[in-house]
């Protein structure tokens, strides 16, 4: 476990790490890879020419999902935005060959979902084209899931779909079920459902998003012949988690689709002077930060996608610019994203929840302390304040009442991050109040 001090330490090191890397830029420029179709490489590599001289825009190349046989791109579209309203993003996503959309029917109310459905509604031809997945996330029992799932498709206005997504479903007072965490309610029952489901035609592909205690989502489905796929946390800080590491490489050799998200990896607070000599660094490479972590992910061929949230045109084509660039990280980079990791690493929650669940008191429920810091990182880093905020009013008023009365101290020593929790607390407690 990392000390105070040698976090200390680890921030001297990054600034000078940083300070010394190599100044003569590695990279071209992101705009010269809007020419190339080399970026990514992949299983798709070989049709990729033609594809791309049929299509009027550069296309984001695809790889293979998992066991499932399909192709999907590299890049995904996180929709937790209001689609019904923006429409343009959906038509430039489209365009570009971005067509994995990800929602939800809680993302911007139901909006995101029926935006999609808009579009689809409009554009009939595309449905086939495209590559949606939802999720059961007001689901609370395996009944729930199928009225989930019924609800979704109306809203989306298709007849299947083709990755649904399990949450955390057991009813638990408080507990927020935005993906799964606990790796016991992959069932007998459930796996009856889904292959009900998929009988039906309903689904094509089913797995789970997971949040919090990931290693241990992916290491147990790893084992189960019925998930297709797994959508995890994953960026540039878990590269060097070691059960992490093992946990995807379980998945990876039992043919499961792994999708990355949260890529971007913020601390708790931007704009340090770690995070600005970090911007300052990817710059003198053609990069931004932003796309630096896209590739850091993308390098990793065991994932076929990364899912990142593009409410706008203009993080959009970032992003495609990204994918589409065909120069990979050094191995200069990638050290400097290690020591910057090592510098920022006590702002940073890494969804381990069952270490600080064990030293906090009787009256929280699984995950509780962990979720609150995630709504404050969607409050800081994500300038979604509206989310954060409604998200932490889900949390019993009980809970919430006694959240600065408690002793943080115990859950702190045990954090392999040396997060301040109590701290956190505090501060989630005054903006998301």
């Amino acid at each position: 476990m990392a000390s105070a001090k040698q976090n200390k330490i680890n921030r001297r090191n990054f600034l000078k790490t940083i300070g010394a890397a190599g100044l003569t830029p590695a990279f071209g420029g992101v705009t010269k890879g809007l020419a190339s179709a080399e970026a990514v490489t992949g299983p798709s590599e070989a049709n990729a020419g033609q594809e791309q001289k049929k299509a009027k825009f550069p296309q984001v190349l695809k790889r293979k999902l998992g066991k499932t046989g399909v192709e999907v791109p590299c890049l995904a579209l996180g929709t937790i935005f209001d689609t019904v309203q923006n429409q343009t993003v959906l038509k430039k996503a489209f365009q570009r060959g971005v067509t994995y959309w990800d929602t939800a029917p809680d993302y911007a109310g139901p909006n995101s979902e029926l935006g999609i459905g808009k579009f689809i509604s409009k554009n009939p031809e595309v449905r086939k084209k495209l590559f949606i997945s939802t999720k059961a996330s007001d689901a609370t029992s395996i009944a729930n899931v199928e009225k989930s799932l019924q609800d979704s498709l109306k809203r989306l206005n298709t007849n299947y779909i083709d990755l649904y997504h399990i949450m955390d479903y057991v009813v638990r007072p408080g507990f927020s079920g935005h993906g799964l965490s606990d790796p016991t309610q992959l069932t007998d029952e459930l796996k009856q459902w889904v292959q009900s489901a998929k009988k039906r035609k309903l689904i094509r592909f089913f797995g789970f998003p997971t949040h919090k205690n990931m290693a241990k989502c992916l290491a147990v489905a790893s084992k189960l012949d019925w998930i297709d796929v797994i959508m995890t946390v994953y960026s540039f800080r878990l590269r060097l988690d070691a059960k992490m590491q093992a946990a995807i490489e379980a998945c990876h050799k039992a043919g499961i689709g792994l999708i990355a998200m949260k890529i971007q990896g913020y601390p708790q607070e931007l704009k340090t002077e770690e995070e600005k000599k970090l911007v300052g660094y990817f710059r003198q490479r053609g990069l931004t930060e932003v796309q630096a972590k896209i590739k850091v992910v993308l390098q990793d061929q065991r994932f076929s996608s990364a899912c990142v949230r593009m409410e706008n045109v203009g993080i959009l084509t970032e992003n495609v610019s990204a994918v589409l660039d065909k120069t990979k990280l050094t191995q200069t980079d990638m050290e400097v994203f290690e020591e910057y990791t090592q510098a920022t690493c006590n702002g940073y929650c890494a969804g381990c929840a069952h270490i600080c669940d064990s030293a906090l008191p009787v009256g929280f429920q699984q995950g509780q302390v962990s979720d609150i810091m995630r709504y404050l990182m969607y409050y800081n880093s994500y300038d979604d304040k509206a989310r954060a905020r409604e998200l932490f009013a889900q949390i019993p008023r009980n809970v919430r009442n006694k959240l600065l009365n408690i002793d943080y101290s115990a859950a702190e020593a045990r954090c392999p991050q040396c997060i301040p929790i109590g701290k956190l607390i505090v501060e989630a407690v005054s903006k998301l109040t």
